[in-house]
């Protein structure tokens, strides 16, 4: 059977996800599993995923970086996955498709994982480096606090009795920025 797994990092990837999910089933994915969670926070989805593929089973991606966050990450998946006699494979690969049900499909998903890692780590660098030249220039002041700017409705709702987790959801916060506020006002 194959089983598809799909993922992008914010919920404003919508696309890129309906994308990933078409393209599964256009390969004849008869399970797939999707989430919209970074690729460094608990991945829920992917880990039933693994757990749910048996043995003559492949796993399916759209491309690699949607499934591990490191070389050693992704190390790790296709060897929970070979333990399991389950094949891994990867969509868009410049044009071709990558199965390590091969010796040579093996081969190069480690050379490719290293490739993205190391451009990932070229993008971070670049990035930080952008960080520090904008703040030097008074540029970058970092993202505004969202949950900050509703400091006067979250003590409106809790001066009218309103819990803490309900204040949360009604203003779409986390319980832990409400208590912030708390603390703050004191």
């Amino acid at each position: 059977m194959l089983v598809g797994y799909a993922r992008t990092s914010t919920v404003e990837q919508e696309a890129g996800l309906e994308a990933q999910k078409r393209d599964l089933k256009a390969v004849g994915c008869k399970k797939l599993f999707a989430e919209r969670v970074s690729s460094v926070a608990q991945r829920e989805k992917l880990e039933t995923a693994l757990e749910f593929a048996r043995e003559g089973d492949t796993l399916v991606v759209t491309k690699l970086d949607r499934l591990a966050r490191s070389v050693s990450d992704m190390l790790s998946i296709v060897g929970r996955l070979e333990a399991k006699g389950v094949a891994l494979r990867v969509l868009s690969m410049g044009g071709q498709t990558l199965d390590t049900a091969t010796a040579t499909g093996k081969l190069m998903l480690t050379v490719l994982s290293s490739v993205a890692e190391f451009e990932r780590g070229l993008m971070l660098e670049r990035q930080r480096e952008g960080i520090a030249k904008a703040k030097a220039e008074g540029k970058y002041t970092g993202r505004a606090p969202t949950a900050r700017r509703q400091t006067d409705e979250v003590m409106r709702l809790k001066a009218e009795g309103v819990r803490p987790v309900e204040i949360a959801r009604q203003l779409q916060i986390s319980r832990a920025s409400v208590y912030r506020i708390f603390q703050e006002a004191e």
